[in-house]
């Protein structure tokens, strides 16, 4: 599985984006799909992930009401959708794949696959 993220770019605080993840290979309907995030100097973290039987949703607590996570099985695409950005927000955002449990979405180390970073930028 191969996965290609884009869709980053600069916006003011309170604007919106929505990043993509395109895959090519064969997912599997117990997949899960993440994005993650790492600004400068801080460690990587989970922001939103997608199981891809059922396009259940889970968020971490700093972007729950704001993101909203979703796929397309025909694309093969996962996306972020992401509202009220706030400068904090601002960090390379990487999508990532893999066969994992429910409980474990948070961790991304569970991952197998992962694509490239797209920025996102929010200006105060």
């Amino acid at each position: 599985v191969q996965l290609q993220a884009f869709g980053g770019g600069l916006v003011q605080a309170g604007g919106s984006l929505r990043l993509s993840c395109a895959a090519s290979g064969r997912i599997s309907s117990g997949y899960v799909m993440g994005w993650f995030r790492q600004a400068p100097g801080k460690e990587r973290e989970f922001v939103a992930a997608v199981r891809w039987r059922n396009s259940s949703g889970y968020y971490a607590d700093s972007v729950k009401g704001r993101f909203t996570i979703s796929r397309d099985s025909a694309k093969i695409a996962a996306y972020l959708q992401m509202n009220s950005l706030k400068p904090e927000d601002t960090a390379v955002y990487s999508c990532a794949a893999g066969n994992i449990g429910l409980a474990t979405v948070r961790f991304a180390t569970e991952y197998d696959y992962w694509g490239q970073g797209t920025q996102v930028t929010v200006s105060s």
